[in-house]
């Protein structure tokens, strides 16, 4: 039976429910039937069953692209939440400015990818880029094309996504940080720890909740990075840089390759959901 406080909440739920179901959940389920079908967007759908998903393994610039995703997943998790967690301990110490500096490394965050990737094609120019003038005025001669090699471009355009997306987990970190009682870390130091061993013993399994956040985010964002990647390289040279959003992206809306492009995005939900359920459910357990 349906009472009065029942049916406010429903009216306060129903809403959001259908906004959610119509941006999210329908387009989802029209995504999955779409990549059952060969369709340019424009001509009649003819259904090809899961040829879309079986060709995608055989084609060798998407098993390039999901190689370049998992490259970019280790030097995320090895690269970003390891500078992120240097700076969230640095910032986490009481000194004059401490607030500025904060919002300095933070503020990249807020910065559209786009935009970022425009800077960042004016740091790596080849000819009066940021990097390869420095190189020139320190007498190194080392003038690079960082991300027109396909050497070295995608480590170029992860260092871009990293200078912009460094902020969110050092605000993680750095609030996980702020919970480990002052207490603990006293009694530790009094027991003769140093500050490294107390930081490994003490702090970091107290911040066991703070770290899969954290790494479950940076793996999401890995399997999705897109518009710092277009923005600097569109996937080249040579498919060097070729993510499955890039790649997606291209199929879709350049080649018109609608069912084999939604197919890419299909996958790319199911390698997220891969990540996305187990932290759930062990959120869901800690509760």
């Amino acid at each position: 039976m349906l009472t009065k406080n029942r049916v406010t909440a429903w009216l306060f739920i129903v809403p959001a429910a259908i906004i959610y179901l119509s941006v999210v959940i329908i387009p989802v389920i029209y995504s999955a039937v779409i990549s059952l079908f060969k369709w340019n967007g424009i001509s009649k759908m003819r259904f090809v069953g899961l040829s879309n998903f079986i060709n995608l393994f055989k084609d060798p610039i998407f098993i390039k692209a999901i190689s370049n995703n998992f490259i970019w997943v280790i030097l995320s998790l090895f690269g970003t939440m390891t500078v992120a967690l240097a700076l969230a301990v640095m910032l986490n110490r009481r000194f004059f400015g401490r607030t500025f500096f904060r919002g300095f490394f933070y503020f990249p965050t807020v910065i559209a990818g786009i935009a970022t990737a425009l800077i960042w094609r004016w740091i790596y120019n080849p000819s009066f880029g940021f990097i390869n003038q420095m190189f020139l005025s320190l007498g190194i001669d080392y003038q690079q094309g960082w991300i027109s090699s396909p050497n070295t471009s995608l480590y170029a355009v992860f260092t871009a996504s990293l200078w912009q997306s460094i902020g969110a987990p050092m605000i993680f970190f750095l609030a996980g940080l702020q919970t480990v009682p002052e207490e603990i870390l006293e009694a530790a130091l009094i027991d003769g720890a140093s500050n490294m061993r107390r930081f490994v013993v003490v702090t970091v399994p107290m911040m066991k909740e703070t770290f899969v956040i954290v790494i479950a985010n940076l793996i999401v964002g890995a399997m999705k990075v897109f518009d710092v990647v277009m923005g600097l390289t569109a996937g080249g040279p040579n498919d060097a840089t070729q993510m499955m959003s890039t790649y997606m992206y291209s199929q879709t809306f350049r080649y018109n390759n609608v069912g084999y492009g939604t197919a890419i995005a299909v996958l790319m939900v199911v390698f997220m959901m891969i990540v996305i359920i187990p932290y759930i459910r062990f959120t869901a357990a800690r509760d």
